[in-house]
């Protein structure tokens, strides 16, 4: 790669880097409405392309995506595309349904409060074992095999993620003072450290991240994955952050899919009850993420294969475009 004298980056394909393209595309015949099918998506993408390339893209990777082998290896692939066309993904995933399955072979009880899962010492190890090892690993696996070169963190690693414990406070009549929930090692952000991420960035690796962090008291603490997303997109100052979930994307009262939506707009759907429930936290980390300085947030449907491509490389795109 090279740039130009606008600071843009050129992405030459050498033979190398064609024939790691060519692995990931299937050979077949095509008839001719199929082929000119597909020259029209690779022609649409090319301005993609050229305006992206040296971008940093943080993805959050998590819901069904991460349960269904096909979609597994099609996210994988996805992820060595955009690496190869001169992108700089990085992924923070979850992992939440692994845990919950791991808790119940050991015969511990998983159990929430408004939506988080209190976290016991115990159960932290377990968080640890599985986002850190069994999640992490087997995602960097899927990239590499399809040609990527991924390296796995969590927030422990080159100092990333600074955490502060989270704890929850419920108002109620009958209570004089408000009651406040402890639910273990659960935490928030409190910073980020990037250097790690810059330097694998800067040596052409893919960073894989579990979102542990480690507060002031030397304790680990699990944080929602979400939130460690948007918080590295704003440390990055990311093109993107791109959160896969398991819906369509932000819908009006009518079920249809809402796009191109400013911070605004977004008030006044969640001020009316259009957003509401668990989209709400998404949805908050994605308008935090726009307005520190990410130029755009994504929602999109993880379930649909190669759903990261076709937002990033079409015109019409697939999920909830959130500008600042």
């Amino acid at each position: 790669s090279a740039s130009n004298s606008s600071g843009c980056k050129r992405i030459w394909l050498y033979p190398s880097n064609w024939l790691s393209i060519q692995r990931l595309i299937h050979p077949m015949a095509l008839d001719a409405q199929a082929a000119t099918q597909v020259a029209h998506v690779l022609t649409e993408s090319l301005p993609y392309i050229r305006r992206f390339a040296g971008k940093t893209m943080v993805i959050k990777y998590g819901g069904h995506a991460m349960e269904n082998d096909e979609l597994k290896n099609s996210f994988a692939r996805d992820i060595v595309l955009m690496k190869l066309v001169g992108f700089n993904p990085v992924i923070v995933h979850g992992g939440g349904p692994q845990i919950s399955q791991l808790l119940k072979r050991i015969g511990k009880e998983s159990r929430f409060v408004d939506g988080m899962r209190v976290t016991d010492s115990e159960t932290m190890d377990v968080v640890e074992m599985v986002l850190g090892g069994l999640v992490n690993k087997e995602i960097v696996n899927h990239v590499n095999r399809n040609g990527g070169r991924a390296v796995g963190l969590t927030g422990k690693d080159g100092d990333l993620i600074h955490a502060r414990k989270l704890t929850i406070t419920r108002k109620s009549p009958e209570l004089e003072a408000p009651e406040i929930i402890d639910i273990g090692h659960v935490g928030e952000v409190a910073s980020i450290e990037p250097t790690i991420i810059k330097t694998l960035i800067k040596e052409d690796f893919i960073p894989i991240i579990a979102p542990i962090g480690v507060g002031k008291d030397g304790q680990s603490y699990n944080i929602n994955a979400d939130l460690v997303a948007g918080k590295i997109a704003e440390v990055l100052r990311a093109e993107k952050l791109m959160l896969l979930t398991d819906t369509t994307g932000v819908l009006d009262k009518q079920g249809a899919l809402l796009t191109g939506l400013d911070a605004r707009r977004v008030q006044a759907l969640i001020d009316d009850g259009t957003i509401h429930g668990g989209m709400l936290p998404k949805i908050a980390c994605a308008l935090d993420a726009v307005r520190a300085g990410v130029k755009a947030a994504h929602i999109i449907d993880g379930r649909i294969q190669h759903a990261v491509l076709v937002e990033l490389f079409t015109d019409a795109g697939i999920g909830t475009l959130i500008r600042g």
